[in-house]
């Protein structure tokens, strides 16, 4: 009985594990900003002087 109670939390554990790695290993910054229409922003090219 002991040892099916560990194996339970061992798999709850690296479960846990797995669901805090992926949440929290993206992005530095956090996700891309997205305009409106869906798609996502990128930067403007830079204006000239004409």
């Amino acid at each position: 009985m002991l040892l099916i109670f560990l194996e339970a939390m061992l798999a709850l554990a690296l479960f846990l594990g797995l669901i805090w790695w992926t949440m929290f290993s993206g992005r530095k910054r956090g996700e891309l900003r997205t305009r409106d229409d869906g798609s996502p922003d990128a930067p403007s090219p830079p204006e000239e002087d004409t």
